[in-house]
């Protein structure tokens, strides 16, 4: 049998199933996080009114991949459904920003890219930057990450780097540190490195990256603490290899999901997606099984009841049919993200219909840890939602998409109406001052995004806005609030400029 992949990439030698348990690799591991720290092993789970935090990234992950979802049929996460039936399904959770930097900034600072300074890739954020991290701190928790991070500034004369990140660019996870902040280019899918708080390279070889990460997990986990911890597991899958521009799934399971759930937003699009999803199903399944083996330690060591796990994305794949790329874009595909939450305050097998969003993530953390909400972060916690306490709620999502466009978007329960600053194509700023109706789509009838309404101001047959408005009325209603959003989020007031296109 070959020892590569399609891709030329190495394959695993030993099977995964012997690894996610692995006992023996488990003792050749490192001890995490004691040794520096003096915890005892043995020392007492922390106090039950201080929840544990595991959150748990998926770069990439498509919602409709995660079976809650009820879309996909194909079994491929069967724990992760289990934290839905337990927990809290959150049935239309947004990316702030569909790119994984400024999706990263969102999430851990609670602020759009006007305030956290993250509006493409290659920014990081500021030394200072106040974030779910440096607040958990302060109130005594550790903060630990492992994997990716891709939120470091570059220097003066260098761009970001790819691999270690300087102990004043992690965003106050000062306690355990295991990543890099690149990981697509300092690994492989079954070769690579990530790196410690020194600098210093932890290799591996012969096993899936998944894997690698979720067994540096679980060992943190056996490890009892003397105080709640917030651990970040930042896994790259299923995004795909950069080097090859490919998905990689665990060996043989191409094969195993061979003809696979199909999306409907895939269907009317050309591209190479028929061959690509077997891989990255098979990616999905390994980042559901790691979910496993994460909750399996937690069992183990006495602390799920007293852990809230989350698991989520940074945005969606569309799979280069909206674009040239695999995100950046305003579509369902690029910005609707899984969001499944259990622990305290979360085990209520709720599922939740409104709209949220990833600036909300780190207030509602905080709230559930019983801790205030800084007056800096802009996001609000949805907490409320799940006692359905919803006068009040935002039924709107403000989305900026920057590098591959300077556009903006409002995701509303029905629409998704786009603006784009055409004038520059790729813009190297952060906002603009004029931009011009881009897309506008009906999400009621058509929720596969294929029919672009904007311009379409003369039928009525195409709109049921509030019951009465016409489709000029919808469109004049939905651009006022973009532009009241955009100025919430901290960007300068900013001219839409009307499209008028006719049927």
């Amino acid at each position: 049998m070959s020892t590569h992949d399609k891709s030329g990439l190495p394959r695993q030698p030993v099977t995964r199933r012997e690894f996610i348990k692995g006992s023996a690799v488990a003792a050749a591991l490192p001890v995490l996080g004691s040794e520096a720290e003096g915890r005892n092993p043995e020392a007492p789970v922390p106090n039950k009114k201080s929840p544990n935090i595991i959150i748990i990234i998926a770069d990439q992950f498509r919602w409709d991949a995660l079976g809650a979802y009820g879309l996909n049929s194909m079994g491929l996460t069967p724990h992760l459904d289990s934290i839905a039936r337990r927990g809290t399904l959150f049935r239309s959770h947004l990316a702030n920003q569909p790119v994984c930097a400024p999706s990263r900034a969102n999430l851990f600072t609670g602020q759009y890219q006007n305030r956290n300074g993250v509006w493409r890739n290659g920014l990081g954020l500021a030394p200072d930057a106040v974030t779910l991290a440096t607040t958990l701190r302060q109130a005594g928790y550790t903060a630990n990450y492992m994997g990716k991070w891709h939120l470091a500034r570059p220097g003066d004369n260098h761009p970001a780097p790819s691999g270690p990140v300087a102990a004043d660019q992690r965003g106050g996870f000062d306690d355990l540190w295991e990543g890099a902040n690149a990981l697509e280019h300092t690994s492989h899918p079954y070769e690579g490195e990530i790196y410690d708080a020194e600098g210093k390279p932890i290799r591996f070889s012969g096993v899936y990256r998944v894997d690698f990460l979720a067994q540096r997990a679980v060992q943190f986990l056996r490890q009892a603490a003397h105080q709640p911890f917030l651990l970040v597991v930042s896994q790259l899958e299923p995004h795909f290899q950069n080097d090859c521009n490919c998905f990689v799934g665990p060996q043989g399971y191409a094969d195993r999901y061979a003809n696979p759930f199909v999306p409907g937003d895939l269907k009317f699009f050309p591209g190479d997606w028929p061959k690509q999803l077997p891989d990255y199903y098979g990616c999905v399944a390994s980042i559901d099984e790691s979910v496993g083996a994460i909750l399996g330690a937690l069992r183990e060591s006495g602390m799920e009841e007293n852990t809230i796990v989350v698991f989520l994305s940074d945005h969606g794949c569309h799979f280069r049919t909206r674009n040239s790329e695999y995100k950046r874009s305003p579509h369902e595909s690029s910005i609707h993200i899984p969001l499944v939450i259990q622990g305290p305050g979360f085990n209520r097998s709720l599922s939740v219909p409104e709209l949220t969003c990833q600036i909300d993530i780190a207030p509602t953390l905080l709230q559930a840890a019983g801790l205030p909400i800084p007056a800096i972060m802009q996001g609000r916690s949805f907490l409320p939602l799940l006692d359905r306490k919803v006068d009040g709620w935002p039924d709107e999502v403000y989305v900026q998409i920057t590098e591959s466009q300077s556009g903006r978007a409002l995701r509303t329960p029905q629409w998704t109406y786009a603006v784009v600053d055409s004038r520059s194509g790729r813009k190297a700023a952060a906002s603009s001052d004029q931009y011009e109706e881009y897309q506008m789509y009906n999400l009621f009838d058509d929720p596969h995004q294929l029919l672009n309404l904007a311009g379409r101001r003369d039928d009525p047959k195409l709109v049921h806005y509030q019951g009465t408005l016409s489709m000029k009325d919808a469109t004049a209603h939905l651009r006022e609030r973009l532009l009241a959003r955009m100025v919430e989020a901290g960007e300068p007031r900013a001219e839409i400029l009307e499209r008028f296109l006719y049927p």
